[in-house]
């Protein structure tokens, strides 16, 4: 959990856990070189919130220990389990402020093997599965509980022989909480069944449930880097390669992609549900939100990546040159080519060819709007497939739901003559006659290049 010279910041409330934690934390930063320093969390719910914090303060400056107080504002009322997520929250948000504060590289937490015990029964409660029943990990990431292998009542011997006093909190006792219901009822109901505590044989199952989480993770990782493509859109993969294995591996699979983006917070039952069911054959659902990114699904592909794209602004275009679009990552090269007897048009998607002096000197590059039609070279003339709304045509075609407001539509005279990187209109085809030819590429990558003209 420490290494020899690690800067670490002591949560400490006040209770009989906190304070044995500083104490172990104090004995122990000289043989490992560590930086001790410490902060308590100021909610403010209680009457004894200020007691609670000069405590700390005092105890701290017995042991030689730099202290901070972190005030917080908690919305106070029911339902109760409400005001214990909330109290949660801006609890953890204020210890990651104060370690920035102080540079600390992690934040010790007092939490017993009870605590781990209650925590699982609670989340057993809730209908939670593997990961939620792996209870409080020892790490995760800048927090580690050094003593979540330890008794409370172990703890509470060690002060007692040590001198040492600590704080009630009052609500601790206060069975409106959850929490409080199954340390105080639950528990010892449960040894008064068995005719033992509970609690090792609750924390070995905890230990047990996150050593499978971390073998999933582990094998989701792998599979993450070999089935992803990164795009500006985010992380999109194949759905039928994600359904190959098991249905809970493709779930992690998304999983770690978003944690691959920077988005690690816990997902409740609904979500985890949903992105089960993505990669299924017949989603009810195609959008799932994580944190601050989706989960999307568009025919046989999947994207997890930001829940906003940049929409593609239009510009005013006179080729030969190039045009950058760094909102979707992409630039478009325009090239004047004097037509020989060897020329070959080009029949690649991202490469089109038009005759040039059939063309207006002004091009128009712009995102789809609604009502937008289509004519693709290769449709008659005239009839029902001479005209096709673009909506269906990129449907048709298999573009993802999030690429078809990103696709460059490059427009001349006011008609679509090439939907960029899909295919080419009817319009100003090279021909025997054609003297000019204007090739048009769109590449991933953008340019340094001046701002469009609107």
């Amino acid at each position: 959990m420490l290494g020899d010279g690690e800067r670490v910041l002591a949560a400490v409330s006040g209770g009989a856990d906190s304070v044995a934690l500083l104490d172990v934390l104090g004995e122990l930063r000289a043989s490992l070189g560590l930086a001790v320093s410490v902060v308590h969390v100021h909610h403010g719910l209680r009457p004894e919130s200020d007691a609670d914090a000069d405590f700390v303060l005092a105890l701290s400056a017995r042991l030689g220990l730099p202290a901070h107080v972190e005030r917080v504002a908690v919305k106070r009322g029911p339902p109760w389990d409400g005001l214990e997520a909330e109290s949660r929250r801006a609890r953890h948000a204020a210890l990651q402020r104060a370690a920035r504060a102080v540079d600390a590289t992690r934040i010790a937490t007092g939490h017993t093997a009870d605590d781990q015990a209650e925590t699982v029964l609670m989340r057993l409660l809730q209908g939670a599965g593997p990961r939620g029943l792996g209870g409080i990990p020892p790490v995760r990431g800048w927090l580690i509980s050094p003593l979540i292998e330890t008794r409370r009542a172990e703890l509470v011997e060690h002060l007692r022989g040590r001198g040492l006093t600590w704080v009630e909190d009052a609500s601790n006792r206060d069975v409106r909480f959850l929490r409080n219901r199954i340390r105080h009822d639950l528990l010892p109901f449960m040894a008064g069944l068995t005719g033992t505590s509970s609690v090792e044989a609750l924390c070995r199952s905890a230990a047990a449930a996150r050593a499978v989480v971390a073998d999933l993770e582990a094998r989701a990782r792998g599979d993450l880097e070999r089935l992803a493509t990164r795009e500006p859109v985010g992380i999109t993969l194949d759905v039928s390669a994600l359904g190959a294995g098991a249905v809970e591996l493709g779930a992690e699979i998304l999983r770690q992609a978003a944690a691959a983006q920077g988005e690690t917070g816990p997902l409740r039952g609904p979500a985890q549900r949903a992105i089960r069911a993505l990669v299924g054959e017949a989603p009810r659902r195609r959008t799932v939100r994580l944190g601050r990114l989706v989960a999307e699904r568009s025919g046989r592909r999947i994207r997890v990546g930001p829940a906003t794209l940049p929409a593609l602004a239009a510009r005013v275009w006179s080729p030969p040159g190039d045009l950058a679009l760094p909102e979707i990552g992409r630039c478009l090269t325009a090239s004047i080519v004097v037509r020989d007897r060897d020329y070959v048009v080009p029949r690649a998607a991202g490469r089109v060819a038009f005759d040039a002096d059939a063309l207006p000197a002004t091009l128009t590059v712009r995102a789809r709007r609604r009502g937008d039609v289509f004519s693709p070279f290769g449709a008659p003339a005239s009839g029902p497939g001479a005209l096709r709304r673009l909506k269906s045509f990129l449907i048709d075609a298999g573009v993802p739901r999030w690429e078809r407001p990103r696709t460059p539509l490059v427009e001349a005279g006011g008609h679509v003559i090439w939907v960029a990187g899909v295919r080419r209109g009817r319009r100003a085809p090279v021909t025997a006659t054609t003297a000019r030819v204007l090739e048009l590429t769109l590449r991933d990558g953008s340019l340094a290049v001046a701002p469009p003209r609107r």
